[in-house]
């Protein structure tokens, strides 16, 4: 077949390609010879010599589809009501995938002839064409289906929304309909529309989906309120769930994927949006009993709905923070800070776990949580008493790590510690747990007491995790100079001994200690006259340092000294391990069994409350004993007891500096609110600083802000930090505005 144009009897062509187009549109058997002939007499017509007939026979075969669905829309009308959905249903199978076979044989005419003259792309997207279809000159499969749409679909809208609804509350009620042809009625609106750039789903959301969405609501509507004069509220929930999940279902074996949210947020519109006070009044009973599987109910239903979730929320919240309160009150015992950390720990992974399972660990849930355990581990009985739980905590801490803790292993310590940090992280007050916990660090290195320096150094990197490297870094200091002391200073120590040829006569041992990072005061240090058996050991240890060290000051520490004496005047011997104070004493009376109280003083020098102090120890233990009374006094007269007995051979006698007293905790207070003040300066300074000038709530903002993460300062103490940083002239009040604050460079 030649492909140059020639002249074309369009009448007798036509007359050949109609009979195929009447077998391609009904779907009938065209031989293959046949289909192949009639692409040639497409072509041959758009390139017709001497004027291509492509108008023509465009204009024929919109003609021939609309007499064809004129013919079928007269067979579904005189079907009857009740087998129009079928034949509709069916003549649409067969026109549309007729339409679509008819689309290809006329592949030549669409690309050649009716692409030149269809509007573009842009003008139907963006709206500069405003014809009908009608007027717009379409593809040969978009013409089928427009002409679909406006001979068969709109003169039977009315029908067939009237009974696609009636079928759709049949199957509500449980009778049984045809699946296959609902859908594909429904599912043809959606098709009939699919070339359009511009709105496809138009149709199907004007004539079905919102009159659908209409009736849907009403009666569902009616559904909830027989629902709820039937059943309690559990089996409301239970219902609704039913409905929806059913509804869910139902929209997508009917409707087009676009609809599945909208049918169900309409159900959840009239089933729980409408009746959110008669579910929010069941919420807080849900909630004290932990009815598992109501909550869970409650949860599904109220999260999707805007504010939903809001009472439960509360009511949640409220329940963690009584048990909570519950669980830390009126504990009683020796193991208290146990008791409180363990309590909270336990209320705080039973709603966790609760939140996971019944609420999908929704952040909101969780949210809330947090917010009950703040509360309850910040709870303080009176505001004029402060917090507790810094400390407790501490302690808690301590006795995890000391070598007294007995009976656990390292990986169950070290979990527990790991837990600890989750009630650290809600402490408001984290400083104050420092300084608690610094303090017990101290006595724990010092006094070798630590169950395992990588279980210290693994409880510090959780701390640095939780607050940084700022919150540890004091910590991590202590960890230095005990490794330095104990290694190489020791080795260095020793190595000068030896190459001195010096004889020490005792062992001896020495921490060097950096002033700023061990919580250990300094100021108000007892006198004290070493004993004559120490002072060579001293004074050749401080002859070693300053040999190896410049612009370093040694200050000795006695409280936190300790040595072991061996009690030769007893049956058998017995070996002590004693604080330094004790040490002197007892060594007093080497040359005596009996001293008097004036004689211990004169030899070791110490204030006489100290003194007496220290002697009540040792007259406790029975190691002395008074002439007269059990009370020590100045006036009393000392022995050794030389009829003393222990179970055990080795013991210790504990100083005083190693038990924790009112006076020590009230101490710590005091040095942890001189911190706070530093700190708020600090922060005004630093802040002001930047700004130049700021407003009094802005500026109280921003200190709240920055000390957060290690407490909560309160208004009047960030006032009264303002004003001492004006009385030192960092600060002061602008001319114009007295709330206003300006730095002075």
């Amino acid at each position: 077949m030649s492909l140059k144009p020639r002249r074309v009897d369009f009448k007798e062509t036509w007359t050949n390609l109609l009979g195929t187009v009447e077998g391609v549109i009904t779907c009938g058997q065209v031989k293959r010879a046949t289909w192949n002939d009639r692409f040639s007499d497409v072509y041959a017509l758009c390139v017709a010599f001497p004027e291509p007939l492509g108008d023509q026979l465009y204009n024929e075969t919109k003609s021939f589809l609309e007499d064809h669905v004129s013919k079928l829309h007269m067979d579904v009308c005189e079907s009857g009501e009740e087998n129009v959905l079928a034949i509709y249903h069916r003549h649409w199978r067969e026109y549309s995938k007729g339409s679509n076979y008819l689309n290809q044989l006329y592949g030549y005419l669409n690309t050649q002839y009716i692409k030149t003259k269809k509007n573009s792309d842009a003008d139907l997207i963006y709206g500069t064409y405003t014809g009908s279809s009608e007027e717009n000159v379409l593809e040969i499969g978009e013409l089928g289906l427009d002409i679909w749409k406006r001979l068969m679909i709109t003169p039977l809208k009315d029908v067939l929304l009237k009974l696609l609804l009636k079928e759709i509350k049949k199957d509500r009620l449980g009778d049984s309909i045809n699946q296959g042809v609902i859908q594909g009625v429904i599912l043809s609106l959606v098709n009939v529309e699919q070339y359009k750039k511009k709105r496809p789903l138009q149709l199907y959301e004007e004539l079905f989906e919102e009159v659908f969405l209409d009736e849907t609501g009403s009666y569902y509507k009616q559904e909830a309120n027989k629902l709820l004069d039937e059943f309690s509220c559990s089996e409301y929930m239970e219902k609704v769930s039913q409905r929806l999940d059913d509804e869910n279902l139902r929209s997508r074996k009917f409707l087009h994927g676009s609809s599945y949210s909208k049918v169900t947020h309409k159900c959840q519109e009239v089933m729980v949006a409408a009746h959110l006070s008669f579910l929010h009044s069941e919420c807080k009973i849900m909630v004290q009993k932990e009815i598992r599987h109501d909550l869970k109910n409650m949860y599904n239903l109220l999260h999707p709905i805007a504010g939903g979730l809001e009472v439960l929320i509360d009511h949640q919240q409220k329940h963690t923070k009584h048990l909570g309160l519950d669980a830390v009150s009126n504990l009683k015992g020796d193991n208290i800070p146990q008791q409180f950390v363990e309590n909270i720990l336990e209320v705080y992974t039973q709603q966790r776990e609760l939140i996971q399972s019944v609420y999908s660990g929704d952040l909101k849930f969780i949210g809330a949580l947090d917010r009950a355990c703040t509360t309850v581990v910040n709870h303080r009985p009176s505001q004029r008493v402060p917090c507790k739980s810094p400390e407790l905590l501490a302690k808690y801490c301590n006795r995890l790590l000391k070598k007294s803790n007995k009976g656990m292993s390292e990986n169950e310590v070290d979990d527990k510690l790991t837990n600890s940090v989750t009630v650290f992280k809600y402490l408001d007050d984290k400083d104050i747990f420092q300084r608690f916990y610094a303090r017990m660090l101290a006595r724990r290195l010092i006094y070798a007491q630590s169950m395992s320096m990588d279980a210290e150094e693994a409880m510090i990197n959780k701390l640095k995790q939780a607050c940084g490297y700022e919150f540890t870094n004091k910590l991590h200091r202590m960890f230095t100079d005990i490794s330095i002391s104990r290694s190489d200073l020791q080795n260095k120590f020793s190595a000068f001994i030896k190459d001195e040829a010096i004889d020490l006569g005792i062992s001896f041992s020495i921490l060097v200690l950096q002033a700023g990072a061990w919580p250990i005061g300094q100021s108000n240090l007892p006198t004290f006259s070493m004993p004559q058996e120490l002072e060579k050991n001293v004074n050749m240890f401080e002859s070693f340092y300053n040999r190896s060290v410049s612009g370093r000051k040694l200050t000795w520490m006695h409280t936190f000294c300790s040595g072991e004496l061996k009690l030769n005047y007893l049956k058998e011997p017995y070996f002590v391990t004693v604080g330094t104070f004790h040490m002197a004493i007892l060594l007093t009376f080497n040359n005596s069994i009996t001293c008097t109280f004036a004689d211990i003083m004169e030899s070791t020098r110490l204030p006489e409350p100290e003194l007496v102090k220290q002697i009540q120890t040792l007259v406790d233990t029975k190691i002395i004993v008074t002439q007269d009374s059990s009370i020590v006094d100045e006036k009393s007269a000392l022995m050794l007891n030389m009829g003393y007995i222990n179970k055990r051979t080795k013991f210790k006698i504990t100083t005083t500096v190693q038990k924790d007293t009112a006076q020590d905790v009230e101490h710590t207070h005091t040095a942890i609110d001189e911190d706070r003040k530093l700190y708020i300066q600090a922060a005004v300074v630093r802040t002001m600083k930047a700004r130049k000038i700021l407003k009094h709530n802005l500026l109280i903002q921003e200190v709240k802000s920055q000390s957060k993460s290690r407490f909560s300062p309160s208004i009047s103490m960030i006032k009264k930090c303002i004003q001492s940083l004006i009385d030192k002239q960092y600060l002061e009040r602008t001319p114009k505005f007295t709330h206003e604050y300006s730095y002075i460079a």
